[in-house]
C-alpha cells in the first residue's frame, strides 16, 4: 500500500479488488472486450448485477419479500425517492435528524409534505445521538441515519415504530451484523464501504410500495425499476462490478459477522489512543462512538502545523475532518486493514513526545 487512505469517501477498497477491476478495464472475463464498452444488456454483464443483488441478499441475510436495486444519484436522490414512494398526499413523515445528510433528507421530504422532526442533536453540534423521544403515531415512515461519517456519531438502537422504518446506511452497510427485518427500506451509496461512487443501493420491502396515491415520475419510482431490475435506464455498469466484486472479498472474510469483528479492534485501538493522549480530545459523545469514522480534535489548535506535517509524512491521507467541523475524522471502513491503524497510532504518540 503507497498511502494509508483514511479518506472518508470515495474511500479505501481492498487491493484484490482494485487488481481484479483494473484487469477487467482492459479485458473482461477474457472476452477481449472491456467491462466499460459491453452491452450492459449483454450475457456477460446482467451475469454481474444478479451476482451483486444476491450477494446483499445473501451477506445480509435479508428474507424473501425484499428487493435488491443497484440505482444511480446517490443517497441525495434517495433524499427524494424516499418521500415520492412513501409520503402519502396529504400524509406525513417522520424524521431522526442527527447530522448534514439526515438535514438534507428533511429538506427534500419537505418538497413533498408534512415532516415532523421528532428528535434532533443539532443542539449540540450533532456529537450525540438522542435516546428519549416519542415518535409520533399519524406517521407514514420513520426516517434515520444509521453513521454520521461527519460527525462520527452512529445508532446503536434504532428507532421503535408502527410505521415504516427506513434507514441510510451510506457509511456503515455491511459493517455490522443487523436485523433487516426492522427495516422497510434501507439506501446506500457505495462509494463509503462497497464500491467506487456511481453506484447506490437499495433494499426495499416489496409489499410498501405503490400505497401513496401520488403519481411518481418513472425514474423517481421504485417499482419501475423493480420491474426491469434495475436496467429501467442504463446502469453505472462499473461501479455494480466493483460493488459485486468487494462483496465477493467480504465474503471470502467471512462475511458480516467477521467483519464487524475486525472493525470493533481498529476502532477500540484508535479510540483508546484518542482518550489516552492528552494532545486530542474525541468529538462524539463516547456512548455514541461510530466504528466507522472516528472524529478527534487537538486540545491545543497551536501545535496543529506539527502534527499535520507527521501523519503527511508517514504517508497518511485523508484524515481532515469535514469542512464544517474541522478537526480530524479517520475513516476506518471494512478495507482499511489495521496496519494502517497503527501507523497513525504511530503518528500521534510521536506528536505527543515532540510536543511535550
Amino acid at each position: 500500500m503507497k498511502k494509508h487512505n483514511f479518506s472518508a469517501g470515495p474511500c479505501i477498497l481492498p487491493q484484490e479488488v482494485l487488481k481484479k477491476a483494473a484487469n477487467a478495464v482492459t479485458n473482461f472475463n477474457g472476452i477481449d472486450l472491456s467491462l466499460i464498452e459491453i452491452s450492459h444488456r449483454s450475457k456477460e454483464f446482467v451475469e454481474v448485477m444478479e451476482k451483486a443483488r444476491s450477494l446483499v441478499k445473501e451477506l445480509l441475510n435479508l428474507p424473501e419479500g425484499y428487493s435488491v436495486l443497484f440505482l444511480q444519484g446517490g443517497a441525495s436522490l434517495e433524499f427524494l425517492m424516499t418521500p415520492y414512494n412513501l409520503l402519502k398526499v396529504n400524509g406525513k413523515a417522520g424524521y431522526f435528524d442527527t447530522g448534514t445528510w439526515s438535514s438534507k433528507a428533511i429538506k427534500e421530504a419537505k418538497t413533498l409534505g408534512e415532516v415532523d422532526v421528532f428528535a434532533s442533536s443539532k443542539d449540540k453540534g450533532y456529537n450525540y445521538i438522542p435516546k428519549n423521544y416519542n415518535i409520533p403515531s399519524d406517521i407514514d415512515y420513520v426516517h434515520c441515519t444509521s453513521n454520521n461519517t461527519i460527525f462520527g456519531t452512529q445508532i446503536k438502537e434504532f428507532p421503535k415504530t408502527d410505521a415504516l422504518l427506513v434507514c441510510d446506511m451510506s457509511s456503515d452497510i455491511f459493517s455490522r451484523e443487523l436485523d433487516f427485518t426492522q427495516f422497510d427500506l434501507v439506501y446506500a451509496g457505495a462509494q463509503k464501504n462497497m464500491g467506487p461512487a456511481g453506484t447506490t443501493l437499495v433494499i426495499v420491502k416489496d409489499e410498501i410500495l405503490g400505497k401513496t396515491g401520488r403519481s411518481i415520475p418513472s425514474m423517481l419510482d421504485y417499482q419501475v425499476h423493480l420491474s426491469k431490475d434495475s436496467m429501467f435506464n442504463t446502469p453505472p455498469v462499473f461501479a455494480v462490478y466493483v460493488s459485486m466484486l468487494t462483496l465477493e472479498w467480504l465474503k471470502e472474510q467471512g462475511g458480516v459477522k467477521a467483519i464487524e469483528k475486525i472493525n470493533q479492534e481498529k476502532a477500540a485501538l484508535l479510540y483508546a489512543e484518542v482518550d489516552r493522549n492528552p494532545l486530542f480530545i474525541g468529538f462524539a459523545n463516547k456512548e455514541d462512538r461510530s466504528t466507522m469514522n472516528v472524529t478527534f480534535n487537538l486540545t491545543n489548535e497551536a501545535h496543529k502545523d506539527t502534527f499535520d506535517k507527521l501523519w503527511n509524512e508517514a504517508g497518511i491521507n485523508g484524515l481532515k475532518g469535514h469542512k464544517s467541523v474541522g478537526g480530524y475524522r479517520a475513516s476506518i471502513y471494512n478495507a482499511m486493514p489495521i496496519e494502517s491503524i497503527k501507523v497513525l497510532i504511530n503518528v500521534m504518540q510521536q506528536f505527543e513526545k515532540q510536543v511535550s
